[in-house]
């Protein structure tokens, strides 16, 4: 069983990203040998990265969110693009579990996905998370799914109105799927 965890990373109720991360959780739902996590985002508060609060230990938003990366087999981050950008807040959040040891992040298979409301589907975003996310030894999968249009983009019962993108979604889920068995399995077995 592939434990997947996965959490919007925006703050705004009813976002765009939110509402992807949720059409991408029923479809692993129903997946055989795949449990789904779904987190908040916003439970796992923490001030900015400064090395002097971390001499004093690590706030209990930073603690929450290494187990609960320690405890998926998987990771899905569906982020917004801020400026091009990963948001600040998430980077954040990865500056403070990146100073853990080990990194809970390590071997730890990951999926990028975006939602936006532009034409480029978060994808400038996208490239620019994956980069702190390998820093810290997370195996990105080389695929990513960028939601262009994302104002237009919902049906009115939540799921993808176009019903090829949400095929074309499936199949990337069904893929990263694998390719967590895969690495897990090695892991496992020392490879």
């Amino acid at each position: 069983m592939l434990k997947v965890m996965g959490f919007a990373a925006s703050l705004r109720e009813g976002s765009w990203n939110g509402k992807l991360w949720e059409v991408a959780a029923q479809a692993l739902d129903a997946m055989e040998g795949v449990a789904v996590e779904r987190r908040s985002f916003a439970e796992f508060e923490m001030p900015l990265y400064n090395p002097d609060l971390q001499a004093q230990g690590f706030p209990q938003g930073a603690d929450d969110f290494k187990e609960a990366i320690e405890a998926a087999d998987a990771l899905i981050v569906v982020t917004p693009e801020y400026n091009a950008s990963i948001p600040g807040y998430l980077k954040n959040a990865l500056d403070w579990v990146s100073r853990y040891r080990p990194v809970p992040l390590r071997g730890k298979p990951l999926l990028l996905m975006s939602a936006s409301p532009s034409m480029m589907g978060g994808n400038r975003g996208l490239w620019q998370t994956r980069i702190p996310l390998e820093a810290t030894g997370a195996v990105v999968s080389p695929r990513m799914f960028g939601l262009a249009q994302a104002h237009l983009a919902f049906a009115e019962d939540g799921g993808l109105a176009n019903a090829e993108l949400h095929e074309q979604l499936v199949e990337l889920l069904e893929e990263f799927v694998a390719f967590g068995q895969a690495l897990t399995s090695a892991q496992a077995r020392g490879q």
